[in-house]
């Protein structure tokens, strides 16, 4: 008999993509309002810097970090963010996303995929490809469509030109979820991109943009998450855009400390989230990191979680 698999929240290894031709792109704009132009000549460069800085960072804390170089030709200026196209499961599950602009989907490339197997020994038991829907013009992009309750199996979906509730749909079957999807807007009645930018759930707690939901989605998304066991941390519509909701909950470990949650987010958000939030959110994890991103955020209207694609792997044995 095998032996049940402990579902995990929180991942303790990473692949993240170091830019090659990071970039603010005219195409992903159209429906991503937190994206803003810039001077294109230093964004690579500074942005490189960012990568590494948040790549040291995480390591440093104790996670661990599959680094893989994007490649320059053809140019690929949001590969930086990869959760959009692949999702790593702990069952050995490995998903490939519809992306909604053409310079996306070229961020797919096996030879990444190939590079996870290999640095941290994942062994990929089943592959679903949702990528013919795109000729359909039916997208999700990955954890930035999906925010995944991977102990209680619920996918939470805000829909969007980029989240298409057909598609949320077929995952959730093939994935065994239970999916909750909403609407949700910006101040300027704009829907979000992506549920990632509004959305975070971790170990104990949700962040939620509740001020961005109506009434009747709000009160039902909220049912959901505190009858799963969530603290609910509601933020405004400044914090969001200070990428507040692009955090993300990671899991570590060392000999000293043993195993601890560590969450994730951007100076940005940090210095823009209300010091009763932060207190809460300290509360609900063992460490909070924040990362300088400016130029990330600014070109590329994600942060750091939109850079992060989480890799489960088997938990490791810990000696008594």
């Amino acid at each position: 008999m095998s032996k049940e698999v402990t579902p995990q929240q929180c991942a303790s290894a990473v692949l993240m993509i170091r830019p090659a031709a990071f970039d603010y792109n005219p195409e992903t704009a159209v429906t991503n309002k937190l994206q803003h132009p810039g001077a294109a000549q230093t964004g690579q460069a500074q942005a490189l810097s960012e990568f590494d800085q948040c790549v040291q960072a995480l390591r440093g804390e104790g996670v661990t970090v599959c680094a893989v170089d994007d490649t320059p030709d053809p140019p690929k200026p949001d590969a930086i963010f990869p959760n959009n196209w692949v999702s790593f499961h702990e069952d050995g599950t490995l998903v490939l996303y519809p992306m909604q602009v053409e310079s996306r989907r070229r961020e797919r490339r096996p030879e990444v995929i190939d590079t996870v197997v290999q640095q941290l020994g994942l062994q990929v038991s089943r592959v679903i490809d949702l990528t013919h829907h795109e000729a359909s013009g039916q997208f999700l992009e990955g954890t930035g469509s999906l925010v995944l309750d991977r102990c209680n199996r619920v996918a939470y979906a805000c829909l969007s030109p980029r989240t298409h509730p057909a598609v949320v749909e077929d995952w959730a079957q093939q994935m065994g979820y239970e999916y909750v999807t909403f609407d949700a807007s910006d101040r300027n009645g704009v829907p979000y991109y992506h549920t990632n930018v509004m959305m975070c759930i971790g170990a104990r707690m949700a962040v939620l943009g509740t001020c961005a939901m109506s009434s009747d989605d709000r009160a039902r998304v909220i049912e959901k998450l505190e009858v799963t066991g969530h603290d609910v941390i509601e933020i405004q519509y400044d914090e969001i855009e200070q990428f507040a909701g692009n955090m993300l909950e990671l899991a570590s470990w060392d000999e000293a400390l043993g195993d601890s949650r560590l969450l994730v987010m951007s100076e940005a958000a940090r210095r823009g989230i209300r010091p009763e939030v932060y207190a809460r959110l300290s509360a609900s994890t063992d460490y909070t990191l924040s990362v300088p991103l400016p130029t990330i955020e600014r070109l590329g209207g994600g942060s750091v979680r939109c850079m992060i694609a989480e890799v489960f792997l088997p938990m490791p044995v810990r000696a008594p």
